[in-house]
């Protein structure tokens, strides 16, 4: 599985934790001036290693804001367990 896509996933999900403490706690202008572009290049970076990486499903699950990397991680790791499974015996 590519490291990158686990990176901009959790840097995806992170920057959204980031987010969204400062908007319930000191909503602090800095804070969200740094975090929101990180969220946003993160977003847009699983979307494209998603497309690049995956096919079918994977790449809808990408769309998922905050969440979508990690689904998208998830959902690679159970396709390649899920066909290491099924391989024929040597």
């Amino acid at each position: 599985m590519a490291v990158g896509l686990r990176w901009a996933a959790a840097l995806e999900a992170l920057s959204l934790l980031v987010l969204l403490l400062n908007l319930l706690t000191v909503h602090l202008r800095p804070v969200t001036q740094l975090a929101g572009p990180l969220h946003g290049t993160a977003y847009l970076a699983v979307i494209a290693l998603t497309v690049a990486l995956t096919r079918g499903r994977a790449r809808w699950l990408a769309l998922v804001p905050g969440i979508g990397g990690g689904l998208v991680v998830r959902a690679m790791r159970e396709r390649t367990e899920k066909s290491a499974s099924h391989q024929w015996p040597r």
